[in-house]
């Protein structure tokens, strides 16, 4: 019975010393190392808006003949 309850003890400090440890680690960027964190960032964000609009600009076109003879109220969502 000690077992489990010093185990059950054990897990929570153990968890806060590798927190400590990976804090007292971890260093501030700095600026040059945080501003091409930043451009990185907005280069990814940028490819996936240019991928996103070029699938949407394909995808409309494709569904609009595909569906237009099926449905009539497509032509309301071939607009969107």
């Amino acid at each position: 019975m000690s077992d489990k309850i010093k185990e059950f003890i054990e897990v929570p400090q153990q968890f806060i010393r590798d927190g400590n440890q990976f804090l007292t680690r971890c260093t501030k960027p700095s600026q040059k190392e945080f501003t091409q964190i930043c451009k990185a960032v907005a280069v990814g964000f940028a490819v996936m808006g240019f991928i996103g609009y070029f699938v949407k600009l394909i995808h409309i076109p494709m569904c609009c003949t595909l569906l237009q003879k099926q449905h009539s109220c497509v032509r309301l969502l071939c607009l969107i």
